[in-house]
């Protein structure tokens, strides 16, 4: 059979539940140490372990235990299990891969946590992730996390292929190769279809090596390769499906309506309103919501506008000025010390320091896709179909708002059309599967758009007093950040984890403060002693996981700040980071790069360039902005260059591609993107309140992959933290103005 002449992807979503998910309260140290797969395979399908199914039409699908929202995860881990099988891409399918133990990330949660904050939460949290399956797509970790087991399930499949064709030929299988789907032995090949049922039978497990040996030759190989995308054919055709396109029979839709941020409880509703517009089928309530159901959506939320629900807000009243005082009141307050180098104390003693006050707002998450779920309850057992990052803990919300076993819940994980953290949320799975049982019909919930930027799991605000002493050649002799911020990765863990009472324990034994908080805070640069302080703030507002996390502030503050020393010293900016940077060649190189290819000037006066670079995920980046104040005192970015090493690439064009989407996210959360409150209420409501910049506004883009044969490091979030403060440093030589807030508001210095 020919293969097929475009790149696939298969859309077939396997269940999530049951299995080795059932019975996930057993001790830890009564668990199996080995989990057997639960792959399933359809008709002419056979499993290889936990990992390939290769079909009888030649088909080669691959398990994928991540999100794809988008990342390029459904290629990225697919080229390298490929390369190392020596498949055929173009025959090469991917679906999610079930919910088993075999598939925990504890290495994307542990730097979704950011490390933890002691060792105890360290060595807990591990043992955690495998323990109950945990499947995080966060702290892109996905290459990262899963390169290895992938390399070598591509491996053990090519041995038993090339076993089994030696049998026929009767040769020896280290003889063999394999490539564009063949086993071959000189002019003899065998396509892996005819070889799959055969190798799988005759020759088990029992029958590999160990270790298992790599491929060591470099014809015909994939990886490093700009493939294709295999989401790209059926997401232009629109043939893909996300959670807004599940329908079932007899299903309803349902939209939502939530109190006020803080301790609210739902007081009335007009019913008799709601029963006026037509499709309408149910009105449910809770304390917390008013849910309208009916024929279509757009009937269910036309429902709520006529309800016109009101919740009764008690304890504080949260806006703007109360979130400030907040951020004030602890960062003059005494914090915590999580990082320090040094005795800064002693580098200050007596000195004149340089000190500057910085500090960003509230940020939401602004996805083209809605938090959506459809949920179906039948002879006790609950379906779900939900956009997620975490299907482990959006079964285990689900199954806890209506009683079940999580055994009962079964999960579909849809295609996600964008998240930036927030999928890792899990109350929208909770609230369809409460709708789902009190109807005791299949219903799609879907958040409006306004529901959507009010009730977001925002990135929180900081704000952060800098402290330096230079001494007489302009040398960092000691470096102080204390930063105010609430600490988002407990509260991050207490939501995502409520059910897990050994997890909420350890927590509590961590203290108020977070490392989540100020992660990225510890200078890159060669500063013989520093000191990073936590001071927790309680602003009223939930926050959660936003693409790269605090690193979004912490590089504002540091690069930023970094620049004012530079001036304050009279040297130019580029060499004093490289001068500081001792034996970081990486970044080093990073830097040199994009100052190269964006023309650099110095940064001086007039000149609207910017510099500002940061190490992240085990990866680097410097970046190089020409921005200027314009018409109506708009910021106008002009271009951007990035210089980016971040180890092997498995796909380069999906490097660049996540490099320019995270220089395009920051950079909207830098000019725009702000969202106040009032009176416990988000005031933005629709994208056009964000103040995003739109197509028109785009800068020119050049993205400059620098070759390296390191270990690959992280990227989808890379390229966001040091855009802002670039843009910022750009913005005072052009103005000769400094702005130390965030979004970036000309006439705020």
């Amino acid at each position: 059979m020919p293969a097929p002449s475009l790149p696939r992807i298969d859309r077939r979503t396997l269940l999530i539940g049951g299995g080795a998910g059932i019975g996930l309260v057993v001790a830890w140290n009564l668990w199996p140490r080995k989990y057997l797969p639960n792959l399933t395979a359809d008709q002419g399908e056979t499993v290889f372990g936990a990992w390939i199914k290769i079909g009888d039409d030649g088909h080669v699908a691959v398990a994928v235990p991540q999100a794809e929202h988008g990342q390029g995860v459904y290629t990225t881990l697919p080229q390298i299990v490929a390369d190392e099988l020596g498949a055929d891409w173009r025959t090469v399918a991917v679906e999610p891969a079930p919910l088993n133990p075999l598939y925990a990330n504890p290495f994307g949660a542990e730097e979704l946590f950011e490390g933890g904050d002691d060792a105890l939460m360290k060595a807990w949290r591990d043992a955690h992730a495998v323990q109950i399956g945990l499947r995080f797509t966060g702290g892109s970790s996905s290459v990262r996390a899963f390169e290895d087991p992938l390399r070598a399930a591509g491996a053990a499949a090519r041995i038993l292929l090339c076993k089994a064709a030696a049998a026929r030929w009767k040769v020896e299988w280290q003889t063999c190769a394999t490539g564009d789907g063949f086993v071959t032995h000189g002019k003899d090949r065998l396509r892996f279809a005819e070889l799959a049922a055969e190798a799988a039978r005759d020759f088990g497990d029992t029958a590999l090596p160990d270790p298992l040996p790599l491929r060591g030759d470099t014809a015909n190989r994939l990886y490093g390769q700009s493939l294709p995308r295999l989401d790209a054919p059926s997401k232009i055709d629109g043939s893909a499906n996300f959670a807004g396109d599940i329908r079932l029979p007899d299903m309803l839709f349902a939209s939502i309506r939530q109190g006020p941020v803080g301790d609210s409880k739902l007081v009335r509703v007009d019913r008799a309103a709601a029963d006026r517009i037509s499709g309408v089928r149910h009105v449910v309530t809770n304390d917390q919501w008013v849910a309208a159901v009916g024929n279509s959506w757009w009937a269910a939320n036309a429902a709520l506008d006529a309800m016109a629900p009101r919740f009764e807000t008690r304890g504080g009243r949260i806006d703007d000025a109360s979130i400030a005082a907040a951020l004030k009141a602890a960062l003059d307050a005494p914090g915590t010390r999580l990082a320090q180098a040094g005795d800064v104390a002693a580098a200050f003693k007596d000195a004149k320091l340089v000190t500057a006050d910085y500090q960003v707002g509230l940020a939401p998450h602004a996805a083209i896709e809605t938090m959506t779920a459809t949920a179906q309850l039948r002879g006790g057992k609950l379906d779900l179909w939900l956009p997620t990052q975490a299907p482990g803990l959006a079964r285990a919300a689900a199954a806890a708002a209506i009683g079940l076993s999580e055994d009962a819940v079964l999960v579909h994980p849809m295609l996600i059309g964008g998240s930036f953290g927030a999928n890792l949320e899990t109350q929208c799975a909770a609230q369809a599967a409460v709708l789902a049982k009190t109807l005791n019909r299949p219903v799609q919930l879907v958040w409006s758009r306004a529901e959507d930027l009010l009730h977001d799991r925002f990135r929180p605000p900081a704000r952060a007093r800098m402290n330096a002493r230079l001494g007489a050649n302009g040398q960092i002799l000691g470096w102080q950040a204390k930063i105010a911020a609430p600490a988002t990765g407990q509260q991050l863990a207490r939501r995502l984890l409520a059910q897990d009472r050994g997890f909420s324990t350890a927590l509590s034994l961590a203290g108020a403060s977070d490392r989540y908080a100020v992660a990225g805070a510890k200078p890159m640069y060669r500063i013989p002693a520093y000191a990073i302080d936590h001071h927790p703030a309680e602003i009223g507002v939930p926050t959660g996981h936003w693409r790269s996390g605090a690193h979004s502030y912490t590089a504002f503050f540091t690069e930023c700040f970094l620049d004012e020393l530079a001036h304050m010293a009279g040297t130019e900016a580029l060499s004093y980071r490289i001068g500081m940077l001792g034996g970081d060649a990486r970044l080093a190189r990073c830097l040199s790069t994009a100052a190269s290819l964006g023309g650099w000037e110095g940064g001086v006066a007039g000149s609207g360039q910017g510099i500002a670079c940061h190490s992240f995920r085990g990866s680097h980046i410097a970046v190089l902005v020409e921005a200027h104040v314009g018409e109506g005192q708009a910021v106008s970015v002009d271009r951007i260059v990035a210089a980016v090493d971040c180890g092997r690439h498995v796909n380069p064009d999906i490097v660049k591609q996540q490099i320019e989407g995270g220089l395009l996210f920051g950079m909207a959360a830098a000019i725009g993107g702000g969202i106040g409150f009032k009176a416990n209420l988000a005031q933005a409501r629709s994208f056009g309140a964000l103040g995003l910049p739109r197509l028109a506004d785009t800068p020119d883009i050049t993205v400059e992959l620098i070759p390296s044969e390191a270990e690959p490091g992280g990227v989808s979030e890379l390229a966001v933290p040091p855009v802002a403060p670039a843009i910022a440093n750009a913005l005072q030589a052009a103005t000769g103005g400094r702005l130390r807030s965030l979004p970036l508001v000309p006439g705020t210095v």
